[in-house]
């Protein structure tokens, strides 16, 4: 839990201009850090966003931004490729980080931001938010407290529809810019992250089936906004390879077993995150989109739901709810929740012992992670983890 501390003292810039670097902007606001500025691909990008969102300054480069006295965390969620060096300069700033996830394109480079980060002793949280969905919290203490039992079964999938045509496009689609996985690296590591957070296990070995089923796309001549819809203007073919599904069958430390279906073609789906954790003693699942209930199941007495309400809950679940039983606590919310997290840290001076936010050690971990599924869906067969 964050020890409690005064938002005001603090101030953070936000890189990338898009979907996510708004989401982070306005937590930031909401939680009363003062958002000194934003970075862009380019100063007029920065400046037309700024300006829309009511940010008073548009910085011209990371350099700039990091000459400011005012920064004190630095939050990146700029395209993938960039993360690695821009993290490495903030770092070497000696400024606190968060960064969006993945945390970098390769388990190489993610390894290198552990170690200076653990040499730095600043604050680094990768942004996996859903973890701050209060009953996901709640339900990461009913484990840890023995409610469960033994974990036996995880499962799940993580769906969605917004790449569901060969009109639709975003930079993510190209592997230079987001990296070799896509739908896996994208949202399925949001998955793996968050049942492991929940279950207190460990992937140990993944059997991994990758599918690209738009082989060429039509890329619009011009900028395009995440889960934004495609118009009619010029485009121009590319050829695609990397995954629009996954299913992946994963082996954890303690002897469980698990399942997980990944997609970004999936009509209907919006966003639709669902996971199953199965005990010895009792089972509890959650869905992202009726994100305030979790089920929890009984062999000798009724199941339950329980609704999101911190009055009724143990105090890791009540410490990320920030609103009334019967208000529904979202997505935005998260990104509220996990600072406020975050930000305690930064207060304290360092990262706690065992942080309830994203390390650089769980982002290297996703990469690992990431790597073992190229390789099983490449040679058809399980492989270890790291």
């Amino acid at each position: 839990m964050s020890q409690p501390f005064n938002p005001g003292d603090f101030g953070a810039a936000v890189v990338g201009t898009g979907f996510i670097g708004t989401v982070h902007a306005e937590a930031l606001r909401r939680l009363g850090v003062k958002v000194t500025g934003l970075l862009g691909s380019s100063p007029e990008r920065a400046k037309a966003r700024a300006d829309q969102i009511g940010i008073g300054k548009a910085y011209e480069s990371l350099d700039q931004l990091l000459e400011d006295p005012a920064v004190n965390v630095v939050h990146v969620t700029s395209p993938n490729r960039f993360h690695f060096e821009q993290v490495k300069q903030i770092l070497a700033a000696g400024r606190h980080v968060v960064c969006e996830k993945p945390l970098a394109v390769s388990s190489e480079e993610s390894a290198e931001l552990v170690k200076l980060a653990a040499n730095s002793g600043l604050v680094a949280a990768v942004n996996y938010n859903i973890r701050f969905y209060p009953l996901n919290q709640h339900a990461h203490h009913m484990v840890r407290g023995g409610d469960l039992g033994e974990i036996r079964l995880i499962t799940g999938h993580y769906l969605q529809d917004w790449l569901l045509l060969d009109t639709d496009w975003n930079w993510r689609l190209d592997p230079k810019e987001g990296g070799a996985l896509r739908a896996v690296g994208d949202i399925g590591t949001h998955w793996i992250d968050l049942t492991s957070f929940i279950s207190g296990q460990k992937v140990t070995a993944v059997f991994a089936e990758l599918s690209t089923f738009i082989k060429t796309r039509r890329q619009p001549v011009g900028p395009v906004e995440t889960f934004s819809q495609g118009g009619g203007g010029e485009t121009v073919e590319r050829q695609m390879d990397t995954d629009d599904a996954a299913l992946i069958l994963l082996r954890y430390a303690n002897g469980a077993r698990g399942s997980l279906s990944v997609s970004q073609v999936s009509a209907g789906r919006k966003n639709s995150l669902q996971w199953e954790i199965d005990g010895s003693q009792s089972a509890a699942s959650w869905h992202s989109e009726s994100p305030d209930h979790l089920w929890i199941g009984h062999r000798g007495r009724p199941n339950e739901i329980l609704h999101r309400d911190a009055s009724l809950m143990n105090e890791i679940g009540a410490a990320a709810a920030g609103l009334p039983g019967g208000h529904v606590e979202g997505f935005a919310d998260t990104f509220y929740a996990m600072y406020r997290n975050v930000y305690g840290a930064v207060a304290a001076g360092g990262p706690p012992e065992k942080p309830l936010y994203a390390t650089f050690e769980d982002g290297h971990e996703e990469m690992l992670i990431c790597d073992a599924v190229l390789r099983s869906a490449d040679e058809g067969r399980w492989v270890d983890i790291g």
